[in-house]
């Protein structure tokens, strides 16, 4: 049994036929452009040689792998050739899906994707993000899908400098069932956060997460902000915050590498909610996130819907990437 058999059939005892068929149709974009680049290559090419490799290169750049990835990834693949003394290109499919996940976890446990909930206490999540890549969405799904697994959620609306963010995380906290701890238009961030954890307390909630401002004057002033409200949440909550998201929009492609070394700096991301990845041909920023900043991502977009905020799994996404591939392996066994 080949790699891809052996992720295909553990994703779908572990998760199930719909969320792997939410893989499969939201990676299509990424896919088509992604598997179908790769075939045409190894129809062209009979052996694995150095200009294999160069058009192998572009393909996986093409995709916003990312130029450092690629070449750590190159470098993977072409030791792996020699090690397995591969000659044929047909074989480089698994070889490829295979060190894709392997450059992904790196030395980390595959529990990195999961999220840091407390078993007991309060547990605070922070969400970053500039404005109009979906953060205040993104929490309003994440919310609802806490809620769902028997969690008492509490928001705080702590992006009080963009019009009309308080009233769409009231939205959201309606849809999903969940209290809104909010202030006035243009209140000071920190202080609804702070009323946010002393609502939360007072509630015996499980997780409070906070919105925070995606832009304002410059930089710095938002860096400012976002470090105050972090001190706060710190004070009043030891150990706090427990993540700490960046919401990033898949379709800025290298745009969203650039955010997210931006947000590192001012906070201590923990994780990464990828939107938007179901309208993006270059999927392949997750892996370009992952390996350049070591930050896992969490969760991606797959959709519009509440259920499509999907928690990530790097063995689903590789099956995303090469599902096609797969299915339309010449000989293949079905019982494999």
């Amino acid at each position: 049994m080949g790699f891809l058999d052996k992720i295909r059939n553990k994703f779908k005892q572990t998760e199930g036929e719909a969320v792997t068929e939410k893989y499969e149709k939201g990676m299509e974009k990424t896919r088509k452009t992604f598997s179908g680049k790769i075939n045409d290559l190894i129809a062209r090419y009979r052996k694995v040689d150095e200009d294999f490799f160069e058009e192998l290169e572009e393909v996986l750049i093409s995709a916003d792998v990312g130029v450092t990835t690629v070449m750590d990834l190159i470098d993977e693949l072409e030791m792996e050739v020699k090690r397995q003394n591969i000659k044929d290109t047909i074989e480089m499919k698994e070889v490829i899906s295979e060190k894709l996940v392997d450059i992904y976890y790196g030395e980390d446990e595959e529990t990195i994707e999961n999220l840091q909930i407390k078993e007991d206490g309060l547990s605070v999540i922070l969400v970053v993000g500039v404005n109009g890549v979906g953060k205040t969405t993104s929490i309003g799904k994440l919310a609802h899908q806490l809620k769902q697994q028997g969690k008492n959620v509490v928001l705080a609306a702590g992006d009080t400098f963009r019009a009309g963010a308080i009233e769409q995380l009231e939205i959201w906290g309606q849809r999903a069932g969940v209290p809104v701890i909010k202030q006035s238009e243009g209140s000071d961030p920190a202080a609804v956060i702070y009323d946010g954890i002393k609502a939360a307390k007072s509630r015996s909630a499980d997780v409070l997460i906070c919105d925070t401002a995606g832009r304002l004057q410059n930089k710095v002033n938002l860096m400012n902000e976002l470090s105050k409200v972090n001190r706060v949440i710190q004070r009043e909550v030891p150990g706090a915050p427990h993540e700490v998201l960046l919401v990033l929009d898949a379709t800025t492609g290298q745009n969203a590498l650039s955010q997210a070394k931006l947000f590192s700096e001012a906070a201590d991301v923990s994780g990464i909610v990828l939107t938007k990845l179901d309208g993006t041909a270059k999927g392949g920023i997750v892996l370009a996130i992952r390996h350049e900043l070591d930050i896992p991502v969490k969760y991606v977009g797959l959709g519009e819907q509440v259920e499509d905020l999907q928690e990530f799994d790097a063995h689903a996404f590789v099956y995303g990437l090469f599902s096609d591939l797969l299915e339309n392996e010449p000989g293949q066994d079905e019982d494999a």
